[in-house]
């Protein structure tokens, strides 16, 4: 009987494990497997070091879970490699697999993919066809190139490509040779292995009179091609090379250079993203022997996709961790090889996880369509010529190509130089104000503030004569979802009535895709506003606050320990054991009495309490032990007197206030207290957006709120929280939120962080001549006054307005 009651035990809590991961708990570890070939050592070394970064995250709020990660190496020309290798991974039970494939081994992985349901995250090529779950981490090339043959207007030329990936790129080129009369030479490099084969082609080409060359290969063939380019000497002024690569900046050009041949390229890590920079950082600082080609070698494009795939993925099963999806595997992983194919059943909802992700990574904007295709990027184009390389512009899927300001001809510039520029703006404090006497001023001479000294710098910066225009309906631009109209500053960009906008104007995708912005002047986020609460009252147990509840708990059973203790060592030493002097009642030699011992338990804790107290008592120890234990007692209370005295006078000085709410999942939960938005903003824009499910769910109260929780202005949404009596929270960008707070009547507050990172950028129409890529913005004194004390600017004695 003794020995089956713990095995019942045992099992019961064995069965109320199985039963609580069958109702779907979601797993602390993630496995996710690596498929990497024999050229691949830097992205195998990317790879760990990302699921590496991932792991280490102080920030116990974005790792919810452990990443795992299971490699296999493979010999893509064995079909039996492949296989094996794709088998073992799945036997292991992993929710996704990172690799690589090549046109050798890309059926094979991506058939078992698809029959399996097993998500397969890759930077390898991308391919045309629609397979379903493999997540193409590296963009596609063929609309950046054709827009670029547009633009420099190659009509002959010759196409090298790897037989690899250059099938889908030919015939787009091909079509279009068609339609504008081109005349393409094309020539498959893919399986050639002697160098000596690529000096007998160019030496052909050359022989056509043939100038210029775009070059569809892999760095490693790219910087083959062009040894043999500078070895033939074709690479002087009048040479033309384009490079379909997406890691410019990745092949060799030290040479080409030197000999004055033009060379373009794409370039798809953006080294002065500040991502980029700490990952670089770190980078150089790993061990050579644990993480190979990493100190001492240029970090390449595709181990920078590699990392964005940790990040794609980590990001996807946080999605489905926050939606309570269950994905845990259990049991057997099953047989790859089994037939019929055995999918498993949470394979669809990971894949849809992946295509859902939209994160900012070390390549830029990473989206994907519903095929798993990298959608909404940007690629930026570089050119190299005798003087060095620069960036020439940009490619997206909007604007297409887009060169840089100094590749614009002379002439787009004289239209603006000659005449008045149109700036609009907006009325908001402390970017655009009215100035005391305004009524007495014309022109620009009536406005002031940040934006306004902004436009000054640009306008000196450029060189131009402007106008500033207070936006008729008072909004900053937003399309309507009916007629598709634009409204605000934006709509004054768009159909011509301004020529570019410097405001608290927020940069957002939307906006972008009929707009142009500069690099952002100012970073902000959006932030909860809500009415100061009232001041707390102090209760009957306020003299427990200066120390936490858990700190009383520790010094009551300090008390009672230190009491049992001394009492213990006192009853064991003899010393305190004594007789009194008497002379009241002699004493009986035959029979003395028995030597008392004041420290009994009650005394025990009566000296205790009288020491903490700090007032002491009539008896003390006698005996060293005794002494010893007072003494640590006596030290031990010390310092709690005297930490306890420091926080109760800073809690009597300071003034706590207890706020309603704290963040928001704080206000999707209550519906006491009302919150809304600027009727027509980028605020209102990224609740309507948001795919996450606190903001969805604020965003259905807000647009079925009555009365309407929506302001015109931010005035009157600033107007609605100091009326309502603390029943109404403002959502707005929080450089207005922490400018609103400094200034009188003081009754309005910040909760929380911000909900969001985005910035303010000064835009123009399309294409304008005024688009720039960098603003020089005024001193940081200036800025931080505005931002702060408005109008009364005073940077060494800024005003006081609580």
């Amino acid at each position: 009987m003794g020995q089956s009651l713990p095995r019942t035990l045992l099992l019961l809590l064995l069965l109320a494990g199985l039963l609580g991961e069958a109702r779907g708990g979601f797993p602390n570890t993630i496995s996710i497997g690596g498929l990497f070939m024999r050229n691949t050592v830097q992205e195998h070394s990317a790879f760990r070091f990302a699921v590496q970064l991932y792991n280490t995250n102080q920030n116990t709020t974005e790792k919810p879970f452990h990443l795992n990660y299971h490699v296999d190496h493979l010999d893509s020309s064995n079909s039996f490699s492949v296989t094996n290798a794709f088998c073992s991974q799945f036997s292991r039970g992993v929710y996704a697999i990172f690799g690589f494939y090549d046109q050798m081994s890309m059926n094979t992985l991506t058939s078992f993919c698809g029959a399996l349901h097993t998500s397969f995250v890759t930077p390898s090529f991308p391919t045309d066809a629609d397979v379903q779950f493999v997540i193409q981490m590296r963009p596609a090339l063929k609309g950046a190139i054709l827009s670029l043959l547009t633009h420099y207007k190659w009509e002959k030329f010759v196409y090298l490509y790897d037989t690899e990936r250059g099938f889908s790129i030919l015939q787009a080129i091909m079509e279009a040779a068609v339609q504008n009369n081109w005349q393409v030479t094309a020539r498959s490099v893919g399986s050639i292995k002697d160098v000596q084969e690529f000096r007998r082609i160019i030496e052909e080409m050359d022989r056509r009179q043939e100038k210029r060359y775009l070059i569809d290969c892999e760095v490693d063939r790219i910087n083959t091609i062009l040894e043999q380019v500078v070895i033939l000497g074709k690479h002087s002024r009048g040479y033309h090379y384009m490079l379909a690569n997406l890691g410019f900046t990745d092949i060799v050009l030290e040479r080409v250079m030197h000999g004055g041949a033009n060379v373009t390229g794409f370039q798809i890590v953006n080294n002065e993203n500040p991502m980029v920079q700490q990952f670089l950082q770190r980078w150089v600082r790993l061990d050579e022997r644990e993480f190979p080609e990493a100190k001492n070698s240029p970090l390449k494009y595709t181990s920078a996709l590699t990392h964005d795939a940790v990040l794609v993925i980590a990001e996807a099963f946080r999605y489905l961790r926050r939606q309570r999806v269950d994905v845990s595997r259990r049991g057997s992983a099953g047989d790859c090889l089994a037939n019929p194919a055995v999918p498993w059943s949470q394979g669809i909802d990971i894949e849809r996880a992946l295509k859902m992700v939209q994160v900012q990574g070390m390549t830029g904007n990473i989206q994907f369509d519903t095929y798993g295709r990298r959608t909404n990027y940007t690629i930026d184009v570089y050119e190299m010529k005798a003087a060095g390389s620069r960036k020439a512009g940009y490619w997206n899927e909007y604007e297409r190509f887009v060169p840089a300001l100094d590749q614009l001809p002379s002439n787009d510039t004289s239209s603006v130089e000659n005449r008045t520029i149109v700036v609009t703006t907006i009325l908001e404090s402390p970017y655009v104000m009215y100035k005391k006497n305004h009524e007495q001023l014309e022109g620009n001479e009536r406005y002031e503030g940040y934006c306004v000294d902004l436009a000054s710098e640009i306008a000196k910066h450029v060189g131009i004569k402007y106008k500033l225009s207070i936006v008729g309906d008072g909004k900053y631009g937003a399309r309507d979802p009916e007629t598709k109209i634009w409204n605000g500053m934006v709509g004054e960009l768009v159909y011509g009535r301004a020529d570019i906008a410097v405001a608290p104007l927020t940069i957002t995708l939307v906006r972008e895709e009929v707009i142009d912005f500069s690099k952002p002047f100012m970073s902000l986020g959006i932030s909860i506003m809500i009415k100061k609460p009232q001041k707390s009252k102090p209760g009957v147990f306020s003299f427990l606050d200066p120390l936490a509840y858990e700190i009383w708990m520790c010094i009551v059973f300090a008390y009672i320990g230190v009491s049992v203790v001394l009492f213990l060592v006192s009853r064991f030493s003899p010393y305190e054991w004594h007789l009194e002097d008497s002379t009241e009642e002699p004493r009986d030699p035959q029979n003395p009495p028995d030597p008392p011992n004041e420290f009994g338990i009650f005394n025990s804790l009566w000296f205790s309490l009288g020491a903490f107290m700090q007032q002491g008592c009539d008896i003390s120890p006698r005996s060293l032990s005794g002494r010893i234990v007072g003494g640590v007692w006596w030290f031990f209370t010390l310092i709690i007197i005297s930490s306890y005295t420091a926080n109760l006078a800073a809690f009597l000085t300071v003034e706590r206030m207890v706020s309603p709410i704290e963040s928001a999942e704080d206000l999707a939960k209550q519906t006491e207290i009302a919150y809304g938005t600027l009727d027509s903003g980028s605020t209102k824009e990224f609740f309507r957006r948001s795919k996450i499910a606190v903001y969805e769910k604020m965003w259905s109260y807000m647009k079925s709120a009555e009365p309407s929780v929506f302001t015109k202005t931010t005035a009157d949404g600033v107007a609605r929280v100091r009326k309502s009596k603390g029943k109404f929270a403002f959502l707005l960008e929080s450089t207005m939120n922490e400018y609103i707070e400094q200034r009188k009547p003081c009754d309005t507050m910040k909760v929380g962080g911000n909900l969001d990172s985005k910035g303010y950028g000064v835009a123009t129409p399309k294409g304008s001549a005024l688009r720039l890529g960098r603003i020089r913005k005024p001193r940081k004194g200036p800025q931080c006054c505005w931002r702060h004390c408005g109008p009364e600017r005073d940077v060494k004695h800024p005003p006081s307005c609580c």
